[in-house]
């Protein structure tokens, strides 16, 4: 049973329950000596105690993402470049609830492993566009977290329907990859032994485009994430201006790059978006959102890189709510005016005449 799963919750939830109820049955039934009623006592406080704890921790850990697995959460997961995985090409996707596919399988040009999460739209199995090649959105979610998240807290991908079906948006495949292969957080960025940008931008890439019907070129790719997903998102396009044409930053961290992840500071700097949206002359779209309230992604981290982007080609918009914290339910808000942004600055699927 998934440590994040909903299952999981529910069992909890059921057992906190059958423990307060076992102790108003009990408490006035244990017979014995007086230390055996009090020890009987002592044990049915503790089990209520700790049944309503690993509630609340669960519902923390779904909220942040703390711990993806039981082994992260255990400290047995193993390092992403000693994994096994099967290429591309023999890479299996399986079947999920709500049209979820997902597959593990290493990487040829990153030699990382990781699992991928995808869904497709109804459209995509439509007859009339039996024949169409699918633009696809990269969510990526944040540090600590998994791809999962999207599913749990993320309200995907029921949110984007709703939106094309409301025609505010049009239909993507959601390719939802681990950003950290390995529990190793490197900023979506190519360090000695653990390059997780080429993981993106090369090997996720291709792994979608040799499964599904995905149409080429940057127009076609676009990446939305959150926190340290919102960084990736921001960054990728920007290096890979031939793989993404577009980019969508929620709350995301520090733009310039985190000291405590890379701690080189000519690495750190070549590989933040603030540095390279002058220096890498990107013809993309970056859409920055963030709220007045989050402490820390607040508003100047974006403006700044808003400013830094005059002058060249890279088309920046932002979005500043007025009220929200660092959080699925600020992020969800957001969804309509990126989505939007991204119908726009990406091809529309036409069906097949």
């Amino acid at each position: 049973m998934s440590l994040t799963g909903t299952p999981f919750f529910v069992v909890l939830l059921i057992a906190t329950v059958l423990a307060v109820l076992a102790t108003l049955v009990l408490w006035g039934r244990v017979r014995g000596p007086q230390p055996v009623r009090w020890l009987a006592r002592i044990i049915l406080i503790g089990l209520c105690q700790l049944t309503a704890i690993c509630v609340v921790a669960v519902a923390i850990n779904n909220s942040y993402g703390l711990y993806a697995s039981w082994d992260d959460l255990l400290g047995t997961e193993q390092g992403a470049v000693a994994m096994p995985g099967p290429p591309v090409g023999r890479a299996k996707f399986n079947e999920g609830p709500n049209g979820i596919k997902d597959t593990y399988f290493r990487g040829a040009k990153s030699h990382l492993s990781g699992q991928v999460m995808v869904w497709t739209p109804p459209q995509y199995d439509d007859p009339a566009y039996r024949k169409t090649k699918f633009p696809v959105v990269m969510l990526l979610h944040g540090v600590p977290g998994s791809p999962q998240s999207w599913l749990e807290q993320g309200g995907m991908p029921g949110d984007l329907q709703q939106l094309v079906e409301g025609n505010a948006a049009h239909p993507f495949i959601l390719a939802m990859p681990v950003v950290n292969p390995g529990s190793v957080d490197t900023d979506c960025t190519d360090v000695p032994n653990h390059k997780t940008a080429t993981w993106l931008a090369n090997d996720v890439t291709d792994l979608i485009g040799n499964h599904f019907r995905t149409a080429p070129g940057p127009k076609n790719w676009g990446l939305l994430g959150f926190s340290t997903g919102g960084f990736c998102a921001a960054k990728l396009p920007l290096q890979y201006p031939k793989k993404f044409g577009a980019g969508v930053a929620f709350d995301p961290d520090p733009l310039t790059g985190d000291p405590d992840v890379l701690t080189d500071p000519a690495l750190r700097q070549r590989n933040s978006p603030q540095w390279l949206v002058r220096h890498a002359k990107a013809d993309v779209g970056l859409f920055l959102a963030t709220s007045a309230q989050d402490p820390i992604s607040p508003p100047a981290n974006i403006e700044r890189l808003k400013r830094a982007a005059e002058g060249t080609p890279t088309r920046v918009r932002t979005l500043v709510l007025p009220t929200g914290g660092h959080n699925y339910g600020t992020w969800t808000r957001m969804y309509p005016a990126a989505f939007g942004w991204l119908s726009q600055e990406l091809d529309v699927p036409r069906p097949s005449a």
